[in-house]
């Protein structure tokens, strides 16, 4: 999929709140990492996995499903195998009236589920990871592609 960059930074523009589908506790784990980077950006981070229910991730208690969220949740963040998402999909489109983004992490796609939210009104990103999209649109990426927070003399 090709996604230009207006279209990508206008979402994580317009984005507030993020429920995170199959987020890890671990912290070496690529959805923990992204959760917490979003989190940090100032995005609300609504942690979905039930094998961790109860526990407590930046703030945010783990809940076991998309139908346990009381707040209004811009985008849905899918960590799950591509397919695992028709049903994530259907939930977040039954849940969320006001769903604005399905959001496919790097190598989740479904065209199927994904037509079935675009039909719904609802942008669908797929292969493609917003903490790596957001450093990159909003120029946290260093040469490399590495942010390493490193100073230096060298000009």
């Amino acid at each position: 999929m090709t996604y230009s960059d207006k279209y990508l930074k206008t979402i994580l523009q317009r984005t507030k709140c993020v429920a995170v589908v199959g987020v890890s506790m671990n912290p070496v784990r690529p959805s923990y990492y992204v959760a917490r980077y979003l989190n940090l950006k100032g995005y609300r981070v609504i942690p979905v996995n039930p094998g961790h229910a109860g526990k407590v991730l930046f703030g945010e208690t783990v809940i076991a499903s998309l139908s346990e969220v009381n707040a209004p949740v811009d985008m849905v963040d899918i960590f799950r195998r591509s397919e695992a998402v028709p049903p994530i999909v259907d939930e977040a489109l039954q849940c969320f009236p006001d769903l604005k983004t399905i959001w496919m992490q790097i190598g989740v796609e479904h065209a199927e589920a994904a037509a079935k939210a675009e039909a719904r009104g609802v942008d669908v990103i797929q292969n493609r990871c917003p903490k790596i999209e957001y450093q990159r649109l909003f120029g946290e990426l260093r040469m490399g592609g590495f942010a390493t927070g490193v100073i230096s003399s060298k000009l």
